[in-house]
């Protein structure tokens, strides 16, 4: 357990830096470099330990600021989402708020969800148009707060979604993994080129 609160506590700083820059992309490229490292040479890698020594890095779009967006969210009462997290149990997605001004940019909107465990946290998994294609069939995580991944908000009060900052799940790239998928709401038409594309 020590190793993976110093694995979330290195994820939110990683975070927490990207918040403090005023250059985004400056910013995302630290970002990159940070998960790299974690990635090669942190015991909670989701890289099997024998694949560790081989690792050359993760792969990503090119940065794109035309998807760094600022967004508004509209709170909801939805049904939760139950969802199989194997030796985990099941895990308990609550929507709490829905995005307002994606659809025009996106063709949609999505839900952001709270996670019904001790402590809680916002959620936003996401499937697009390159789900299965270029990046990871099931979909990427934009948000995770429990991990430490939050953009925060713009000096507009808006909240930060910057799709460069998608990431894998960890069950992209081990079976040893269990991990919550995007729910058919967070299903975009659009393909959304930026952010991490399939391990290789």
């Amino acid at each position: 357990m020590i190793e993976l609160w110093d694995w979330r506590r290195r994820v939110a700083q990683l975070y927490a830096e990207a918040r403090a820059s005023d250059d985004p992309e400056a910013a995302w490229q630290q970002w990159r470099a940070g998960r790299d490292n974690l990635f090669g040479d942190h015991p909670q890698s989701p890289l099997a330990a024998a694949a560790r020594p081989s690792f050359a890095g993760i792969r990503y779009f090119d940065y794109d600021s035309a998807y760094r967006l600022h967004v508004k969210l509209n709170p909801v009462d939805g049904t939760p989402e139950v969802l199989d997290a194997g030796d985990d149990g099941a895990v308990s997605l609550i929507p709490f708020a829905v995005t307002r001004g994606l659809r025009r940019r996106l063709g949609g909107e999505l839900t952001l969800y709270w996670i019904g465990s001790y402590g809680g946290g916002a959620l936003v998994p996401f499937r697009d148009a390159t789900s299965g294609d270029t990046t990871y069939g099931g979909g990427r995580y934009l948000l995770d707060t429990v991990k430490g991944a939050d953009l925060g908000c713009a000096s507009d009060g808006q909240t930060v979604f910057d799709f460069n900052y998608a990431y894998n799940p960890s069950c992209a790239y081990s079976r040893h993994w269990v991990c919550p998928l995007a729910p058919s709401d967070n299903h975009l038409p659009a393909a959304i080129e930026a952010g991490e594309l399939t391990p290789p």
